[in-house]
């Protein structure tokens, strides 16, 4: 049993994945290969190399709200608005968090950062665009992996909340 336990582990046991199994939450694995010349965003390059529509697809962002991490998933093909996250978040300020503070508080490097499996619990807001689908896609923790889970499922699993965090 080990050894399949490690062979899962290094295809596609990430975090992500480990929780989202440990759940038994119904989810798609999407796995592709990441190309680090690509000019795309990792979020558009994801999406492309899945085959799902941009504004299914969503990043996952870190931003300081008061002194305090959150995480903010907004579609690929948009921006995160930082007030609109602050608000959403109890805050009165937010700036986007810098990248080596978002690998140490998520466990995951920037690209791959996925909001499920983060190695603790911050305060998280999905844009309510995500409502709109029976299923999303976000990172499954490492560059060229996605999962997709309903986005209700998605707020089970980060805590989260829904609000108008997304802009053009």
């Amino acid at each position: 049993m080990a050894k399949n336990s490690k062979s899962a582990r290094a295809s596609h046991g990430t975090p992500a994945v480990v929780a989202l199994e440990k759940s038994g939450t119904a989810h798609t694995l999407h796995p592709y290969e990441h190309d680090p010349s690509s000019e795309l965003s990792y979020g558009m390059e994801a999406a492309e190399a899945i085959g799902v529509d941009a504004p299914q697809v969503f990043k996952t962002l870190l931003a300081d709200v008061d002194g305090k991490l959150v995480v903010g998933i907004v579609p690929v093909d948009r921006k995160l608005d930082l007030k609109a996250l602050a608000r959403a978040a109890g805050g009165k300020k937010a700036a986007m968090a810098e990248p080596a503070a978002a690998e140490r508080a998520t466990g995951y490097v920037v690209g791959g950062i996925s909001p499920l499996g983060q190695k603790a619990r911050h305060t998280t807001v999905l844009d309510e665009s995500a409502e709109a689908f029976d299923v999303v896609y976000v990172s499954g923790g490492r560059r060229g992996l996605d999962v997709g889970l309903a986005p209700a499922d998605l707020l089970t699993l980060t805590g989260g909340t829904t609000a108008p965090i997304a802009r053009d």
